[in-house]
């Protein structure tokens, strides 16, 4: 069996490597798949081993490098055909206990992971795209709503390069005309998966780092901010801007209906 990861870090993401890297060869599909890892960074002297593969890409900042991640992974299409299984991490992500073939869909073709901050929300909350002019919106009064996070996701080769293919040409149909999903490329996602089966993995496999769920964690979502504090920029931790956060997440949830 072999697996292709794949991997975003431009800029300050680049100190993620190494301990993603090192985590995941010492617990991921361990004497049971043969694992490579496809490396989308700005930095070509990261790892000289030959397991990774460096692809330059320049950092655009964000949300660019997020919103159109899918298009690097098409790049190298052609390259990727020969996994059986591909599969993306965000870049803060870190292996903290063994992971095995429970990771790999079965009767689904896809696989992704939970959002840790909405598993056991009522539907009503989750943050999917309200905009009926996107191609990521997600209609009311239907059945088996999950919200899954964006940083891992996978799947067979087969079926993960059509998500990445449709979600891709989602994201440009929508980028010309002027509308940039809520969550970005998560919110394509999501619309992908939504008509979609998909193997819904544990919040144990994107586990905040410091959280207290109800999951003993597989792989950790390493906290940003404690490794650098370029991370918080731009966050307003202001009562004032807790309560316009509020205040947007249920005017979200009342307009989806009308």
């Amino acid at each position: 069996m072999k697996i292709a990861i794949l991997y975003i870090c431009t800029g300050k993401y680049n100190q993620f490597f190494k301990a993603f890297y090192e985590s995941c060869e010492k617990y991921f599909m361990k004497d049971i798949a043969d694992v490579e890892y496809f490396v989308f960074t700005d930095d070509m002297s990261l790892s000289d081993s030959v397991k990774v593969h460096l692809y330059r890409k320049e950092c655009k900042g964000f949300p660019l490098d997020s919103l159109f991640r899918f298009d690097m992974f098409l790049s190298i299409k052609e390259e990727l055909k020969r996994f059986d299984y591909l599969y993306f991490f965000n870049a803060n992500m870190l292996f903290v206990a063994p992971v095995g073939k429970e990771f790999l869909p079965k009767d689904q073709a896809l696989a992704a992971v939970l959002h840790p901050g909405y598993f056991n929300k009522p539907p009503f909350l989750f943050p999917y795209d309200r905009n009926k002019q996107s191609t990521a919106y997600i209609p009311p009064f239907k059945t088996k709503y999950k919200y899954y996070m964006g940083s891992l996701n996978g799947g067979t080769c087969e079926e993960y390069l059509k998500l990445i293919q449709e979600c891709s040409r989602n994201i440009h149909y929508d980028y010309d005309r002027g509308y940039v999903a809520l969550f970005h490329d998560e919110s394509h996602l999501n619309k992908y998966l939504f008509e979609h089966d998909c193997l819904g993995l544990s919040p144990a496999y994107a586990y905040p780092e410091g959280g207290k769920l109800p999951f003993a964690p597989k792989i950790i979502i390493r906290d940003k901010v404690k490794l650098d504090p370029y991370f918080d920029k731009g966050r307003d931790h202001s009562l004032i801007g807790k309560i316009k956060k509020l205040i947007g997440i249920f005017w979200r949830a009342i307009r989806w209906y009308f």
